[in-house]
């Protein structure tokens, strides 16, 4: 992303945002608000039921975002896609980018182990795992330090046996009415692991 500093033990700032839904301005509001970060994570559904982005999916690979599907991408990418896949206007080279996307991913940064999913470690996937599910409980067993995951818009920062457990809220259809439903994204120091989740309003409805 042209800025990134050397990876190893040194603190990583890295960016999270999930459930963009196609809305850039989304996007780009949590851009503005993690400021400079050395790595950007995005936990799947960029794109919107059989809807896609062109825009959205070119921010995030222009700024080396690390991808993974959501629900969204699978059902657009699924047969029964085929006729959204069609329209025109799509850049097929972004929709085969996403295409590619992993439906969770591994990374090692900082020294750290983190996984991305999209809505749980376990399978089968899709389940909302919401802030007071018992099943959170569940994360405790990936192996990883820190397990990121987003699915539900609801935002969650939490350790869970020796697993940290981040869910940035959605940054681009907000649902959570803990936050007053605003669009929210979140920065993790990798070797503090402190992190913060940062709000603000959806520009497409203006000011709340």
């Amino acid at each position: 992303m042209g800025h990134s500093r050397q990876r190893g033990a040194e603190a990583l700032k890295i960016g999270v945002v999930s459930d963009l839904h196609c809305n850039l301005q989304g996007l780009e509001l949590a851009l503005q608000a993690m400021e400079d970060v050395d790595e950007l994570l995005c936990l799947g559904d960029s794109i919107f039921e059989y809807q896609f982005s062109n825009d959205v999916v070119a921010r995030l690979q222009q700024r080396g975002a690390h991808v993974i599907q959501g629900n969204h991408e699978e059902g657009f990418l699924s047969p029964s896609g085929i006729r959204a896949r069609q329209r025109p206007g799509i850049d097929p080279a972004l929709m085969g980018f996403l295409a590619e996307q992993p439906y969770r991913r591994y990374l090692e940064l900082a020294g750290k182990r983190l996984l991305l999913v999209h809505s749980t470690p376990w399978e089968p996937r899709g389940e909302y795992i919401h802030p007071h599910s018992a099943k959170l409980d569940r994360f405790a067993e990936a192996d990883a330090d820190i397990v990121l995951y987003g699915h539900t818009h609801c935002q969650v920062v939490k350790r869970v046996g020796g697993v940290l457990v981040i869910n940035p809220g959605s940054a681009g259809d907000a649902r959570d009415s803990r936050n007053g439903r605003q669009l929210s994204c979140a920065v993790l120091d990798t070797v503090s692991e402190e992190v913060r989740v940062l709000d603000y309003p959806d520009p497409r409805y203006g000011e709340p």
